[in-house]
C-alpha cells in the first residue's frame, strides 16, 4: 500500500503539516469510518469519513465524523440549496478519481464545494481518508478547513 497518493500530494504542495496512517482496511465492514477509528485506535468523532452528495442537483463533498449521521435538511441549508441527496457510489467515484472506501476530499479529479462539521473543528487533530483504502492522513482540522477552502456548518442529525 502506497503512502503516497493524490491526497498526501495536494496537502503536501497546500504546505498542510500531515501524517499518514495505514490500517487494515476491511470491505465488509458495517461501516467503514467506525472500522477506521477502531482500526487505528482513534475516538470515532476525530476519524471523519468523506461522503459525497447532491444539493439541488449540484455535487457537494461533505466531511464529518465517522459516528455521526448527514442530515440532508442541513446540508441543502448549509450550501443555500433546497434539498440534499446522496449521490450514487459509481457518481462518486467518477467525479472524485477515488474508490468508494477511499475517497478523500484532498486532491479530488474535480473540486467541488465542501462543508466540514463545524464540531469537528473543536478538536486537536483529526484523520481524513488519505485517497486509498486503508490510508487516514491526520492533521489540524483548521488546516483541512483551509486547504479545502470548506465551509464549517453543523451538517450532522
Amino acid at each position: 500500500m502506497s503512502k503516497t497518493t493524490r491526497a498526501t500530494q495536494a496537502l503536501t504542495k497546500a504546505g498542510i503539516v500531515f501524517s499518514v496512517h495505514l490500517y487494515d482496511y476491511d470491505p465488509d465492514a458495517e461501516r467503514i469510518g467506525l472500522q477506521a477509528a477502531e482500526a487505528i485506535g482513534e475516538d470515532p468523532r476525530r476519524v471523519l469519513k468523506t461522503l459525497m452528495a447532491e444539493v439541488d442537483g449540484k455535487p457537494v463533498c461533505v466531511v464529518v465524523p465517522s459516528d455521526r449521521e448527514v442530515s440532508m435538511k442541513k446540508l441543502a441549508t448549509a450550501f443555500g440549496g433546497k434539498s440534499a441527496a446522496m449521490m450514487k457510489p459509481a457518481d462518486a467515484e467518477r467525479l472524485t478519481g477515488y474508490h468508494v472506501g477511499g475517497i478523500s476530499p484532498f486532491g479530488q479529479r474535480k473540486a467541488v464545494p465542501t462543508a466540514i462539521e463545524e464540531s469537528a473543528l473543536a478538536e486537536p487533530h483529526v484523520y481524513i481518508n488519505g485517497g486509498q483504502r486503508g490510508v487516514q492522513v491526520c492533521l489540524d482540522p483548521k488546516d483541512a478547513r483551509n486547504a479545502l477552502k470548506a465551509i464549517a456548518a453543523s451538517v450532522t442529525a
